[in-house]
């Protein structure tokens, strides 16, 4: 298992394996969420965000990188902080700005908001405000997964904070003697909220918690999209064919606090500095320059591209309807419940 140390030998030397296109698509997306993340918090400050939010700009290629590894008929969940992911997915940018505006046409018709973004026809089984509260219902995905038979597999994010919990050892435990076709992805950002890693946890490489229950598992620089694809892709292919559950530690960084009120005064001086040289996308737009000799204007047309995807569904959004007064019990029983 590579340590923190061996993360600058993962680099993206020989990228045969991913396309111009391919990459140029990945840049795109993240741009997106990018700007998608961006254009929540300036709607906060405008007053049309009714309810918290919490941001992960800097984490772009982990979502991505990841999330690009899995087909149609695979299943999500991820955290409170997964307004990235779910836009790797594909989630309709209007219908994820009118949740979390709680607007009528947003995915979860605007009672969910920013930590409860969900299309099961995406497979997006939803967030959880609850911490580590995602990874045991993947678990229960996969095993409908193995049960289907069907060659799918699920993929659970969460946050260093999470690999302290009950349900995060049980949940690994359990995937391992069943072998399931799941994938677990720890975006180890370095804090837990307010407190640093090594606060709450005696070491910082989490990966070796995969050892007690003998789980393959890799460390990838979260920072880099083609790193984190390619390992997602060896990790998928594995539970897909029968091989079962993979552990992957994204090393990243969120470069704005845990959630709109926080200033981040905890971090060292320097620490956001040096993450900032490291940010994804101006890391793939060198690889895409240098090592795919794709253009500038091909490069500054994804990202404009990407910017007005993000205006016009913000727009949208913000023209939609609220929601009217109704009986909310079909939304949520599945079978109508009578007196």
């Amino acid at each position: 298992m590579p340590k923190t140390a061996d993360l600058a030998k993962q680099s993206s030397q020989g990228v045969e394996d991913i396309s111009a296109e391919q990459l140029l698509f990945f840049y795109e997306r993240m741009a997106t969420i990018r700007f998608f993340e961006d254009k929540v918090h300036e709607c906060f400050q405008r007053g049309l965000v009714h309810g918290t939010t919490h941001l992960a700009r800097g984490q772009e290629a982990a979502a991505v990188g990841a999330v690009m590894a899995l087909r149609p008929g695979d299943r999500m969940t991820y955290t409170y902080r997964g307004h990235n992911q779910v836009i790797a997915r594909g989630l309709s940018l209007t219908s994820a700005f009118a949740e979390i505006f709680g607007r009528e046409t947003g995915c979860s018709r605007g009672l969910g908001g920013s930590m409860h973004l969900a299309d099961v026809e995406l497979g997006l089984l939803g967030s959880f405000a609850i911490v580590g509260a995602g990874i045991p219902v993947a678990v229960g995905a996969a095993i409908t997964a193995q049960l289907d038979d069907r060659g799918d597999v699920a993929m659970t994010f969460f946050g260093d904070g999470s690999t302290n919990i009950g349900a995060f050892h049980e949940a690994m435990n359990l995937a391992s003697v069943w072998r399931l076709p799941i994938v677990f992805v720890c975006e180890n950002n370095l804090y837990g909220e307010y407190s640093p890693i090594l606060s709450t946890t005696p070491f910082v490489d989490l990966a070796r918690r995969a050892d007690a229950y003998a789980m393959p598992a890799e460390i990838v620089d979260g920072n880099d999209v083609v790193a984190v694809h390619r390992a997602s892709v060896a990790a998928v292919s594995r539970a897909r064919t029968g091989g079962g559950p993979s552990f992957l530690e994204l090393k990243t960084y969120r470069q704005s606090g845990h959630s709109r009120s926080d200033p981040a005064k905890y971090r060292p001086k320097g620490e956001l500095e040096a993450w900032l040289a490291r940010d994804p996308l101006p890391r793939c737009e060198a690889l895409l320059r240098e090592q795919y000799q794709v253009s500038s204007e091909h490069i500054k047309s994804a990202y404009e591209r990407a910017h007005q995807l993000v205006e016009k569904a913000c727009a949208e959004a913000e023209a939609a309807p609220w929601p009217a007064i109704r009986d909310l019990g079909p939304e949520t029983y599945q079978v109508e419940i009578s007196a």
